[in-house]
């Protein structure tokens, strides 16, 4: 009945003398704002008396075991959807062959629209933190083998001939100059604290593996907040124009 409700709808101050200081949801602790929207797992710290706490609790829900089983519809939902918005071809003006999304930018955009309004249309989005992180680990793993068996096939042919060492070196330029000047520019003259910038030239690069290092090596959700807020656009961005470029060249 909550699922989908503003925190400052529910008047728990109002009503019960107890405020709500922080709530964590899948791995990241969020600021309690009235204008905050409740979803199902959401782990609310209350702050108050005992009484007023317990009394809360018939309103709120204090049910850990129900929630140890993951929502397997929605997952099945999103990928479907996901791979089937990846497939549907886009005309962009001034490009004379329509471009797709694909099977990483169609999941994304699906998987954005289900968190933004899937609670409002009490839609239960809610996945277990195993679960979670089990697919995570699934696709980073597809992610690397894909990569392997499609660059590895002819590396060291490749790699040992003057044109394959011409192009290491510009790929490794490309990669390292910009995010080190990005990142010198976001730390230093920015002063953006180190564990966003990470987070976000990792999600720039879209890089899952960095950024399980940053995850290690920096407390906090910092980098994994600043991830997912860049990661979406770049992904999109690469997707898009490495298609819009093919076409220019190939034309």
């Amino acid at each position: 009945e909550l699922n989908g409700k503003k925190l400052g709808a529910l008047r728990l101050r109002n009503h019960y003398g107890i405020n709500i200081s922080r709530v964590y949801r899948s791995g990241v602790q969020l600021l309690a704002t009235p204008e905050l929207i409740l979803q199902l797992g959401d782990r609310l710290t209350v702050v108050g008396e005992k009484a007023a706490i317990q009394n809360v609790e018939k309103v709120l829900g204090n049910a850990v075991k129900s929630l140890k089983e993951p929502n397997l519809v929605v997952i099945f939902i999103g990928i479907v959807l996901g791979l089937a918005l990846g497939a549907i071809p886009f005309s962009i003006p001034g490009v004379s062959t329509p471009v797709k999304l694909g099977l990483a930018g169609g999941p994304i955009i699906v998987g954005i629209l289900l968190g933004t309004f899937g609670p409002r249309i009490h839609m239960i989005t809610y996945t277990t933190r195993s679960a979670n992180l089990m697919l995570r680990a699934l696709g980073l793993s597809m992610y690397l083998a894909c990569l392997g068996l499609d660059a590895g096939a002819h590396f060291f042919d490749t790699v040992f001939r003057p044109e394959g060492l011409l192009w290491i070196v510009l790929g490794a330029g490309l990669t390292i100059v910009p995010t080190v000047l990005v990142g010198f520019i976001a730390f230093k003259m920015m002063r953006i604290d180190f564990g966003t910038v990470s987070g976000m030239l990792c999600g720039s690069m879209a890089n899952p593996m960095a950024l399980n290092y940053v995850n290690d090596t920096i407390p906090g959700d910092n980098p994994s907040v600043a991830y997912a807020t860049v990661y979406p656009l770049c992904m999109f961005l690469r997707v898009i124009i490495a298609q819009v470029l093919l076409m220019f060249l190939l034309n």
